[in-house]
């Protein structure tokens, strides 16, 4: 009977995946609603975080919105409370913004540019992601990626079925190079994914609308660095015969390079590889 069990678990979870998905999604765009009650720790971390706004609608009503209309009912409830959050720190809405997320302590970092340099908004835990440490490497292998992307305009995703959502670039220059295949890695609401970075529907209206007003005020893009860890020689070390260890030393002049009081790094791919610019 035991056996029977085991083998009912990933029947289970492929059953809840593939009739769960919308109509016209992969399951790179944000992954599935997992309904079977003995799988919910294995999709997510049921990770919430208290923010100082009135919460979304639940989520059958958010579905009945039109995108614009999605976007008015954040801004109205979120917008005011979030600028008076950003000037306690000298920040305000339209600062230049930056993402950090580290895979291990699942947390994504919000970073904004004030007249001295780069500010830690705010740190929030990843309600949901899967796949081990490493890079993405093909469609369908549940990972995460990790790398140096961005998000422009066009990857604002107000009508999303996670609530509101950014795509982060994936496959970028490096990866085609590479050969790795997917798509539409993102950051989401809800809390469950496969590939992409779920933050819960309240922390992404926050995230949201600091990328978004970031985007409207002139910045071309928000640079989303993806690490493993932060890539200290300490911890690199310890990592030393992990099968991903010399594509991490590649991307460490990049985790390096970060200072708050300088202008974020310029990376480039060339012939496959990350290269700083000085």
């Amino acid at each position: 009977m035991k056996n029977v069990f085991w083998l009912l678990i990933p029947m289970g979870a492929a059953l809840a995946y593939f009739s769960s998905v919308p109509k016209g999604q992969t399951c790179s765009d944000c992954g599935p609603v997992i309904s079977l009650p003995f799988l919910a720790s294995v999709w997510s971390g049921r990770v919430s975080m208290k923010l100082p706004y009135p919460a979304p609608p639940a989520p059958e009503d958010w579905r009945k919105l039109s995108p614009p209309d999605r976007l008015a009912h954040a801004r109205d409830r979120v917008q005011a409370p979030l600028n008076a959050e950003l000037k306690k720190q000298g920040l305000r809405l339209g600062n230049p913004a930056f993402i950090r997320v580290f895979k291990e302590s699942r947390t994504l970092e919000l970073w904004l540019r004030s007249k001295q340099g780069w500010k830690l908004f705010r740190t929030y835990p990843i309600a949901a992601m899967s796949g081990n440490l490493g890079p993405k490497l093909i469609e369908g292998d549940g990972q995460a990626p990790e790398g140096f992307y961005s998000v422009d305009k066009a990857a604002l995703n107000p009508g999303s079925n996670f609530h509101l959502s950014f795509n982060i670039g994936y496959p970028n220059a490096y990866d085609q190079h590479h050969g790795r295949t997917g798509s539409f890695i993102m950051v989401h609401g809800n809390e469950v994914s496969i590939g992409c970075f779920a933050m819960t529907d309240p922390v992404i209206e926050e995230i949201y609308l600091v990328v978004e007003a970031a985007l409207s005020a002139g910045q071309d893009s928000t640079p989303v660095h993806v690490f493993p860890f932060p890539l200290t020689p300490e911890r690199l070390a310890q990592a030393a015969s992990h099968s991903s260890a010399a594509f991490w030393e590649e991307l460490r002049p990049g985790y390096e390079a970060f200072q708050p009081t300088q202008p974020l790094p310029r990376i480039t791919v060339q012939a496959g590889r990350y290269v700083l610019q000085k």
